[in-house]
C-alpha cells in the first residue's frame, strides 16, 4: 500500500476517533499515533489531511448536507462521514490531487472500512460534489 493511501486511512481513523471522543488535544494525537504506528511520511500526510479537514469542517459538512440532502449528517455512519470529509477536503483544497483520484481513494477506503453499501454511497455523494467543481476531474490543477 502506498504512503498516501495509508495516510488517508490514518486520517479517517483519527477523525473517526475524534468524532466519537469530541475534541483532540496534543495527548490525544500522540496517543493515536502510539496505537497506530506509521513512518514519518505516512504520519505527515495523514495529519496534513486531518488538520485540513478540521480547519474547513464547517464548509465540508455543508457540502455533504447539500449533496446528501436525504440524510441527516449525524445519521451518516461515522466512517462514511469522515471518508467523505477527507475526499471533499482534497477536491476543494488540494489542487495537486485530481478529483477522480480523491473519489477513487475514498471508494476503496469505504469498501475496506465501511459497510457493504459504503462504496456506492460515498461514490454517489462525491460524484454530486465533483459535478459542482470548477476544475477538471482528471487533471491536477496548476497552482
Amino acid at each position: 500500500m502506498g504512503a498516501r493511501r495509508e495516510g488517508r486511512e490514518a486520517a479517517v481513523q483519527f477523525l473517526y476517533q475524534r468524532d466519537l471522543n469530541t475534541g483532540a488535544s496534543a495527548e490525544t494525537i500522540e496517543a493515536f499515533w502510539d496505537l497506530r504506528p506509521a513512518n514519518k511520511k505516512v504520519r505527515a500526510f495523514g495529519m496534513d489531511i486531518a488538520e485540513g479537514v478540521l480547519a474547513h469542517q464547517a464548509d465540508i459538512d455543508a457540502r455533504i448536507r447539500q449533496a446528501a440532502s436525504n440524510y441527516d449528517l449525524h445519521r451518516i455512519a461515522a466512517v462514511d462521514r469522515n471518508i467523505l470529509r477527507i475526499a471533499i477536503y482534497e477536491m476543494l483544497f488540494c489542487p495537486d490531487v485530481p478529483p477522480v483520484v480523491s473519489i477513487n481513494e475514498a471508494i476503496e477506503i469505504a469498501k475496506r472500512f465501511g459497510s457493504d453499501d459504503s462504496g456506492r454511497f460515498v461514490n454517489g455523494v462525491l460524484d454530486r460534489i465533483r459535478g459542482e467543481l470548477n476544475r477538471s476531474a482528471r487533471v491536477a490543477k496548476a497552482e
